[in-house]
């Protein structure tokens, strides 16, 4: 059976456009036009994966994304916010609140589509749902982490990163590798905001913090010991 991607999007031209080429890729595309059916449709359909426009009638995308990651029904769906808001402010407010990708229109709908397939990859690609390193426990499923079976209160991009550091334990993640793969970026943005992200989470995992080990110049380490 396909995987079901659903389309939030108030613009029947963009809405049409996005359902076709994503039917045409294999997929089974269910569509809202507004924020609160939108939400509703993800909670009763659990889709594979959700394009999310931010500018939409009665409950805006950024809300919709907010109330989805806070559910632990459908936080681990992944979202591509698809807007035409292109400011670098919109598209790190997005992917902060836990978006997978960002998407500015125009667009191209073969780019669209490959970034769909890209993410779907990724998730797919995980041998576990839940990452354990001694007291430490990822729920990729449930977007949560704990550390001696105390919850911590984690934002999305932190989830992000220390998802993907305990993926790849042992071996070291550059900045540049972090910046693409934690938060969308590529090309030359401020590698200091990874540098950021990791101060704050190795405060909020307490001793746990020490597993992260910086390696000078290059980038970060999930240590295996």
């Amino acid at each position: 059976m396909p995987d079901t991607i659903l389309i939030v999007e108030d613009e029947q031209d963009v809405l049409d456009l996005v359902a076709y080429n994503l039917k045409k890729a294999g997929y089974h595309a269910v569509t809202a036009r507004d924020g609160v059916s939108g939400l509703n449709k993800a909670r009763d359909l659990l889709p594979a994966l959700v394009v999310l426009d931010l500018m939409l009638p009665q409950l805006d995308g950024t809300e919709v994304c907010k109330r989805l990651k806070a559910d632990a029904k459908t936080a681990s769906i992944p979202i591509l916010m698809l807007t035409a808001k292109a400011s670098e402010v919109d598209r790190i407010l997005g992917l902060e609140l836990g978006a997978d990708d960002y998407v500015t229109k125009p667009f191209s709908p073969r780019e669209l589509v490959l970034r769909i397939k890209s993410i779907l990859g990724r998730i797919k690609g995980r041998t576990s749902e839940v990452l354990k390193h001694g007291d430490l426990v990822v729920d990729l499923a449930r977007h949560k982490v704990s550390f001696k079976g105390k919850m911590l209160d984690l934002t999305a991009t932190e989830f992000k990163l220390i998802a993907t550091l305990l993926e790849r334990r042992g071996r070291v993640q550059t900045r540049d590798c972090l910046l693409t793969d934690v938060w969308g970026y590529e090309g030359d943005i401020d590698s200091r905001t990874v540098d950021t992200h990791v101060r704050r989470l190795r405060e909020k995992l307490g001793k746990a913090g020490d597993l992260i080990e910086t390696v000078r110049g290059v980038g970060y380490r999930f240590t295996e010991s």
